[in-house]
């Protein structure tokens, strides 16, 4: 019964181990812990200092100091860890620091779903702390930036698709891949949430009884990058009528037919 958890045990989450490998999970969340307590601060980064040697002494006593060499390199070949040695005092010192690259693991996190800190689970190892308590300050502040930013995008998007249907008498789902890529393309682009309406308002008017092109009310037509600049302008040369839609306006010309008053 020693065996069963007499001394610190490793983390891993399966879902880490499934996207990275089991013994690169292993070293990445035996990094993170690592980095979370060290004192070698450099370029605003926490590293982790050691040789192989020390990895397999310290760390990972149950593998061959080649193994832990193989993990370490293909978890830097796919950019998971950062290492160097510029950090060194002497030059002939070749041991490396590392660090992990959090934004890569966020980025995936986003498009995959994969989260090497995740909330536990039945399957785990060990019930893993959240990230956001773990990561240091900076970190937080980038990740919880980051998901306010998409969230915003998300209710713009729902604001749009929502302005369309009730315009259009259409039924877009503000969930569609295709529609949301569309719409975030512009937003990035510098768009707002009123040009996205103003565009919509043109269009309707233009379209909405017209048999033949009330078919390209749609999100791929109105929103691509081919046309939504030219319908924005077209806009801009329109006034609005009665908030019902708009009416080109008229430009100021002088009548000489009249005499001085």
């Amino acid at each position: 019964m020693k065996l069963l958890i007499s001394e610190s045990p490793l983390q891993l989450i399966p879902s880490l181990a499934v996207k990275v490998g089991l013994n690169e999970a292993i070293i990445l969340q035996q990094l993170h812990f690592r980095s979370l307590i060290s004192n070698n601060v450099r370029d605003g980064h926490k590293w982790v200092y050691k040789t192989y040697e020390e990895w397999k002494l310290d760390e990972f006593p149950f593998w061959s100091t080649d193994t832990i060499k193989r993990a370490i390199r293909r978890l830097e070949d796919n950019g998971y860890i950062i290492s160097t040695n510029s950090y060194n005092r002497m030059k002939m010192d070749k041991t490396k620091w590392y660090r992990i690259d959090y934004s890569r693991l966020q980025f995936e996190t986003e498009d995959s779903a994969v989260k090497p800190e995740a909330q536990s689970t039945e399957e785990e190892v060990q019930v893993a702390p959240s990230r956001e308590s773990n990561l240091p300050l900076a970190i937080t502040k980038e990740i919880k930036s980051n998901k306010k930013e998409i969230v915003e995008q998300q209710l713009d998007v729902v604001q749009i698709i929502d302005h369309l249907n009730s315009s259009s008498t259409k039924q877009f789902k503000a969930t569609s891949k295709a529609t949301k890529r569309l719409i975030h393309a512009r937003l990035r682009e510098g768009y707002t949430l009123d040009d996205f309406k103003k565009v919509i308002d043109l269009k309707v008017r233009h379209w909405l009884d017209d048999s033949k092109w009330h078919k390209y009310l749609r999100p791929s037509t109105l929103f691509s990058a081919t046309h939504f600049e030219n319908y924005l302008q077209e806009a801009a040369t329109l006034q609005p009528e009665n908030n019902r839609g708009y009416i080109p306006r008229k430009p100021f010309e002088l009548n000489f037919s009249k005499g001085e008053d």
